[in-house]
């Protein structure tokens, strides 16, 4: 099985040696939004929150690295998308390689990839930004990136498998993409919402995973939701695993 998985993730790992802008898009692009949008805004609206009214800077790290892995599964369900659309997927098939394993090894090292993203902005956030980092939480950090990474490309990956027009692949992904993220905790404080955006923020999987992360960076949020949240997103991974090999093994 282990050399099953490493063909997979050696010709995913080529794939993104021959595209830069998947390198960029996955790795440099949630840093972006951190340098510019987050010290933008930390600067124009002198932002706090928390007991220890911490900046803007130190809130949005949680919400970039929510970003990047929700990216990042993206990027993977597309080129998912595309092996099955041109057949090299159907054709990888008759090697002796199963659908489960062709999923999973995907996603290990979209897993890898994700983990050096988290560390890199991580990183740049204490160095530069002065965002003072939770350390001793980095282990929680780390199974956080995993399991966000790994439920949203399996829940992408439902679509690349039942979607047959390329039109409506992105169109779907795109609307995911804004409706997700906007309707979560990952740019704001939930709190001043009026009632029905924020009970549909709270029933959001993205809000789920960066609270995780926003809790384990640098503390802030409500510890006693956190194993519930936890659970939740827990569940929505293993849901969505189940509904990608479904929709795979229905897949002639």
């Amino acid at each position: 099985m282990m050399h099953e998985l490493r063909a997979v993730m050696y010709r995913e790992a080529r794939i993104r040696a021959t595209n830069l802008l998947f390198i960029f898009w996955d790795v440099v692009y949630p840093i972006g939004y951190l340098l510019v949008f987050g010290v933008g805004l930390n600067s124009a609206v002198r932002f706090t929150t928390g007991p220890a009214a911490v900046d803007y800077n130190a809130f949005f790290l949680a919400g970039v690295l929510g970003m990047a892995s929700f990216g990042i599964a993206s990027n993977t369900a597309w080129s998912f998308f595309l092996d099955r659309d041109n057949g090299i997927y159907y054709e990888m098939l008759t090697y002796p390689i199963s659908r489960a394993q062709y999923l999973v090894g995907k996603v290990l090292f979209n897993i890898l990839i994700a983990l050096v993203q988290a560390a890199i902005t991580i990183g740049l956030a204490d160095a530069l930004l002065g965002v003072s980092v939770w350390w001793a939480m980095s282990p929680l950090v780390v199974l956080m990136v995993v399991v966000g990474t790994a439920g949203w490309f399996f829940f992408y990956a439902i679509f690349a498998v039942l979607i047959r027009r390329n039109d409506a692949f992105n169109t779907v992904t795109s609307v995911f993409y804004f409706v997700l993220l906007f309707a979560s905790s990952m740019f704001y404080p939930l709190e001043p919402l009026p009632a029905p955006l924020r009970a549909a923020a709270y029933a959001n999987p993205i809000t789920w995973q960066v609270d995780v992360l926003r809790y384990a960076t640098t503390s802030l949020g409500d510890p006693s939701w956190l194993p519930l949240e936890f659970a939740g997103f827990a569940g929505f991974t293993v849901a969505s695993l189940a509904g990608a090999l479904t929709a795979l093994r229905r897949d002639a």
